[in-house]
């Protein structure tokens, strides 16, 4: 009888285990940058605010740099059923739809607070094209804004024609022609010799890359056009998110909004601190001047308008929403 009762106390506890076991998701989440990144760092108190929200039934297991797949394989990858959540730069993906690649227009939000009412206005598009690949977002952060880097003053557009502009994609190579210059695709490592042996001479990227690559040792000017704020997207299986109970659905989406905050905070902290380092390097910085201005903003139409040619009437109605 001693040995029925013990035995059965065995079963008991081996029960209540393994349903807590059972009780408990890991989600593996791919990302596709370095944990020291800000918005790495969102992503890992995302996932520890979920966990805490949920007393452990959802653990996130964050896969950084790359290491589960390769960036332009994640959203492929929670449409597949191969991870139930991930992040990634919404604008690679503009090729399955034009939505993803409204944030990166050049020249049409040139401020975090345009930036907002960008991101205001392309919500609802971006969540019906994610829930078409039976994906839903959680939420949005952008990167600090592109600037002019030079190695001289740049007053206007036409202070660039003839000059030989760095290009990384089709956008930037697409403003080095309206701006009258030449593009040269060069890749971040590369930028020092480039510019040291007059293969380029002026480049958009953020203030972040100019700290990174020490551009005060081939450069003078940093123009600080915010150009543009391409945003990242965090986004889930809609059948995953489904399948939840209503409790944990809404611990999820209370994570998602207040990582959404903190994510805008950290990137608008980000620009300040690395615009002040490219000062403290004694790079010129400075607002870019009203023609400057004025003539990038033409630049800005003239890209809009062809983005919006290549999303047909969904492009129209977008840029509508956001009042262009």
């Amino acid at each position: 009888m001693k040995h029925f009762v013990t035995t059965a106390a065995v079963a008991a506890a081996f029960a209540f285990t393994m349903g807590a076991a059972v009780a408990q998701t890991t989600w593996d989440m791919p990302t596709p940058y370095p944990d020291g990144n800000f918005h790495t760092q969102t992503v890992a108190q995302f996932a520890k605010d979920v966990e805490a929200a949920t007393d452990g039934a959802i653990k996130i297991t964050v896969h950084s740099a790359g290491s589960l797949f390769k960036h332009a394989e994640i959203k492929n990858a929670v449409r597949d059923g191969l991870a139930p959540i991930g992040e990634a730069l919404l604008s690679r993906y503009s090729n399955d739809n034009p939505v993803y690649g409204f944030d990166s227009i050049p020249f049409l939000a040139t401020s975090y607070d345009d930036a907002r009412k960008l991101y205001a206005a392309q919500k609802p598009f971006l969540e019906k094209a994610f829930e078409a690949e039976g994906l839903m977002l959680l939420y949005s952060v952008p990167w600090p804004p592109q600037g002019i880097y030079a190695k001289r003053e740049i007053n206007s557009v036409d202070d660039m024609r003839g000059l030989k502009f760095r290009a990384y994609n089709s956008t930037t190579s697409r403003i080095a022609e309206l701006a009258g210059a030449a593009p040269v695709q060069i890749e971040v490592p590369d930028l020092p010799t480039a510019f040291a042996t007059g293969r380029v001479d002026v480049m958009m990227t953020s203030a972040s890359t100019g700290v990174r690559t020490k551009a005060e040792e081939y450069l003078t000017h940093y123009y600080d056009t915010q150009a543009w704020l391409p945003r990242n997207g965090v986004f889930i299986s809609k059948s995953v998110f489904d399948g939840l109970p209503e409790d944990q659905q809404k611990a999820v989406l209370d994570a998602a909004a207040a990582a959404e905050e903190r994510g805008w905070k950290a990137s608008i902290e980000e620009k300040e601190v690395k615009t002040q380092a490219l000062k403290d390097a004694g790079i010129i910085v400075q607002p870019p001047s009203a023609e400057l201005q004025a003539g990038l903003k033409e630049i800005g139409k003239t890209l809009a308008s062809e983005w919006a040619e290549s999303a047909g009437d969904t492009g129209k109605e977008l840029l509508s929403a956001y009042g262009n």
